[in-house]
């Protein structure tokens, strides 16, 4: 009977999960009147989706029946800052960024001189995106898209994207084997999502197609394009460190307060190594930040600053790739060390911002990342509620928010 029984239970399974794959079979068949509008042939399109699979275990799904997987822990959001931009990688990657730099010498100047995008920055979105290439991406591109589009939280937009894919595959820009990706379908040596192929892509090797999986100068230039389409400033640093006033406002943290940078020394925050800036420099408007509140390094940032941060909207990500591309041409790590602080649980944080919404002094997203809004929108609550204002979540903030609500 037991026997039977357990028979019949895993008879059940397989069946469900027989059902649950020709539901996926039905809607990637029923991709193609978009495919061929796009422009892909039938023969790739058959090509390519015979015999492909949903892949469930990836982050980020909505899967009827089971909890909600979400969207996994990035490094950029649960580490603190010292564990992120750790001085051990930032040394290696910028020795290993100072060698590059003469092995592909003549692709970088050009790159520089059509772009206006230095080449160690585009060094440093490939060091940090996939090691400089040494880093295989996990996951089978197709694979990944046409399973966000059909259980993923954004499946308009990967529906689109796995389109896009099929019809890289289909031009032979790149095979089907060395198109790998990240659980979020982003592709190449330097990462891009297909729609971002076709729109930053260069070939810029000159052999007439746009390989960002294997021509460095093709993913290198594409990269720099993406910067320049939106709204790479030729010239203007990324961001300057400082050392903030003792006095300093750590709310004034976020990106809409704006200042030239003459004003914010003015205002006491003083370059670091003694560092001179000329009046142009210092009449480029700029945003403070300090990624661990009051505590560890502080920035002046520019327009570029948030230009790479729209490549990845990360702000460790963007000090990794700025701090990177300096240290190739300079070793000197921050000035100021990060401190020893750590970040609570994603969940504490996530209460701190529900709170923070009832009592009206934070409107954006409530995803348990201590950002540049969460971080202000903590000094506010910390000033009104006479705690001390460092900009930085914590248990005594925590304990505080818990206390207000009984």
């Amino acid at each position: 009977m037991l026997v039977a029984l357990l028979l019949f239970i895993l008879g059940s399974i397989a069946n469900s999960a027989h059902a649950a794959d020709a539901a996926f079979t039905q809607f990637i068949a029923s991709l193609w009147p978009e495919a061929q509008q796009e422009g892909v042939s039938r023969a790739t399109f058959d090509r390519e989706t015979r015999g492909l699979e949903p892949d469930y275990k990836l982050p980020d799904l909505l899967l009827p029946g089971r909890p909600a997987t979400g969207a996994p822990s990035q490094a950029e959001f649960v580490q603190v800052p010292a564990d992120y931009v750790k001085e051990a990688s930032i040394a290696r990657l910028a020795g290993e960024g100072q060698r590059l730099m003469q092995k592909y010498r003549p692709a970088l100047t050009a790159i520089e001189a059509r772009f206006g995008v230095p080449a160690t920055v585009v060094l440093a979105i490939w060091g940090r995106e996939t090691d400089y290439g040494r880093y295989t991406l996990p996951y089978d591109l197709l694979r990944v898209l046409a399973t966000q589009a059909y259980v993923g939280r954004r499946k308009e937009q990967y529906r689109t994207e796995f389109i896009l894919a099929l019809k890289i595959l289909g031009e032979g820009n790149v095979t089907r084997k060395d198109v790998r990706s990240s659980w979020a379908g982003a592709t190449g040596l330097t990462q891009f999502l297909p729609s971002e192929f076709y729109k930053h892509g260069v070939d810029f090797d000159g052999d007439g197609r746009i390989d960002i999986w294997n021509s460095v100068p093709d993913a290198l230039a594409s990269a720099a394009q993406q910067l320049v389409n939106k709204g790479w400033q030729p010239g203007l640093r990324w961001a300057y460190e400082v050392r903030a006033p003792a006095h300093v406002d750590c709310t004034q943290g976020v990106p809409e307060v704006i200042k030239p940078i003459g004003d914010w020394l003015r205002a006491g925050f003083v370059p670091v190594r003694g560092q001179k800036l000329s009046a142009a420099e210092q009449a480029q408007p700029a945003s403070l930040l300090q990624p661990e509140g009051i505590y560890g390094p502080a920035f002046l940032t520019t327009k570029n600053y948030f230009v790479i941060k729209e490549y990845n909207f990360s702000d460790l990500y963007v000090l990794f790739v700025g701090h990177l591309s300096d240290r190739m041409a300079n070793p000197q790590p921050f000035a100021t060390p990060w401190s020893a602080s750590s970040q609570l649980r994603t969940t504490d944080v996530e209460a701190m911002q529900r709170h923070l919404t009832r009592i009206g002094l934070y409107h954006d997203k409530l995803d348990g990342k201590a950002g540049m809004q969460t971080r202000a929108a903590l000094g506010a609550y910390q000033k009104s509620a006479g705690l001390k204002v460092d900009c930085w979540p914590s248990e005594t903030v925590l304990r505080a928010m818990s206390a207000a609500k009984r």
